[in-house]
């Protein structure tokens, strides 16, 4: 399934400065045919924004924005790259949309490392590219690195953070270390209201191996779910 950027992704002017208005009203027109679908529209509007424009960086990241949406991922990949060349690598925002493209392209190193530009310059550590690169860690086997990432994600709040939980405690239970893993699943329940179908069955198959010590030298490593 593709991953929708559209949750994150548009970054909207707040404000005007003289000399702006140009751009501002052509990025505000660019994201309402965003938010309406109109992809290839959009673009004609974030194409408005000139070269020597403070606000051309955010034109081109829309711009890939927009590719990737119309699943042209070869060349929304082209202008995040130039995004973040634009802003010297400092943009997050880019740099976690451009690992999430490479990544769909099996393109593993080079979107680690995006995801790892990404956390480098956002503010707040970028928990959603820390989730998506524990991910990437655990589903490559480096599992004490993807309980790292997860653990960090789970300490801010947001739709991430239950999701970061569970993940932790799939990692503990293939890592054997069960009672830790009993206690993130329920961690991950009780950030969800109790409505999470992944982090349920995770808990119910966490304690019934914890019932009998034998079944201690079973568990199966690919059992417990992550949720994405």
């Amino acid at each position: 399934m593709k991953v929708s950027l559209r949750s994150f992704a548009l970054i909207g002017l707040l404000f005007c400065l003289p000399g702006f208005a140009g751009a501002q009203t052509a990025i505000q027109s660019g994201n309402k045919l965003y938010a309406q679908q109109k992809y290839e529209l959009a673009i004609r509007e974030y194409e408005h924004v000139a070269e020597a424009d403070d606000e051309y960086p955010t034109a081109i990241y829309n711009i890939g924005v927009c590719k990737y949406e119309l699943w042209l991922t070869d060349d929304a990949i082209g202008f995040y790259r130039h995004a973040i060349k634009l802003r010297r690598g400092n943009y997050s925002k880019a740099s976690f949309a451009l690992a999430i493209a490479l990544e769909e392209q099996n393109k593993l190193a080079e979107a680690r490392e995006a995801y790892l530009q990404s956390i480098r310059t956002a503010a707040d550590g970028y928990p959603w590219a820390k989730f998506k690169l524990g991910l990437l860690e655990a589903n490559e086997g480096n599992l004490e690195l993807a309980a790292r990432l997860f653990k960090e994600a789970g300490l801010k709040s947001g739709e991430h953070t239950a999701s970061s939980h569970n993940n932790l405690g799939v990692v503990f239970a293939r890592m054997g270390r069960l009672l830790e893993a009993e206690k993130e699943f329920r961690v991950a329940l009780r950030q969800a209201g109790g409505q999470f179908t992944e982090a349920s069955d995770n808990l119910k198959l966490c304690r019934s191996l914890l019932l009998t010590a034998e079944n201690l030298g079973t568990l199966s490593m690919s059992t417990p779910k992550f949720f994405r």
